[in-house]
């Protein structure tokens, strides 16, 4: 089975705002606005026994709906800028959703993910980019803030082995009530 992560979707409309993000930033590969996500949790390369195992226990998760808003960009990896992102505000109801995936997983013995969680939306991986020309480009754009946006579910994912930004597959759809 290929690699999986859960993660929220994120909706067109918003995807819209962000992808008008793009650009003006050497040395960036960005993502598709259809590939825009959060994830919940990495969970990595599996064979297909365990990817159903996986299936199966998400598919306990009782969760009410919630809302969601970006605020702000950002980058990772400091000095050495590795990607661009848009923050998620985290709340309680998100925070608790991705605990429950991250304890699920390690019922399965798949072992606990190694970060913090950050909710974040990739929005470029970055290559060769320098710490001023992605301080530049969060200066004239960090202020972005989107809608408020439901999030009626989440979703196992798959991708393929690629420099990333997907594709990426809908593997199963969990509904939140």
């Amino acid at each position: 089975m290929p690699r999986l992560f859960t993660a929220i979707e994120i909706p067109r409309d918003v995807g819209l705002g962000l992808s008008m993000l793009r650009g003006g930033l050497s040395g960036a590969r960005w993502i598709d606005p259809e590939h825009y996500h959060v994830t919940l949790r990495f969970i990595g390369d599996v064979d297909d026994a365990v990817g159903r195992d996986i299936m199966h226990m998400l598919g306990e998760v009782r969760r009410s709906a919630f809302e969601l808003q970006l605020e702000g960009l950002d980058q990772f990896g400091g000095r050495k800028p590795r990607a661009v992102y848009a923050a998620v505000r985290s709340t309680p109801a998100l925070v608790e959703l991705q605990a429950e995936n991250e304890r699920l997983m390690q019922r399965l013995r798949l072992g606990a993910e190694g970060r913090n969680f950050k909710p974040h939306v990739p929005l470029a991986r970055l290559r060769d980019a320098s710490a001023r020309q992605v301080a530049d480009y969060l200066a004239t754009r960090g202020p972005y803030r989107s809608q408020p946006f439901k999030v009626p579910r989440f979703v196992l994912f798959s991708s393929r082995d690629s420099v990333g930004g997907g594709p990426y597959l809908v593997e199963a759809v969990y509904p939140l009530a």
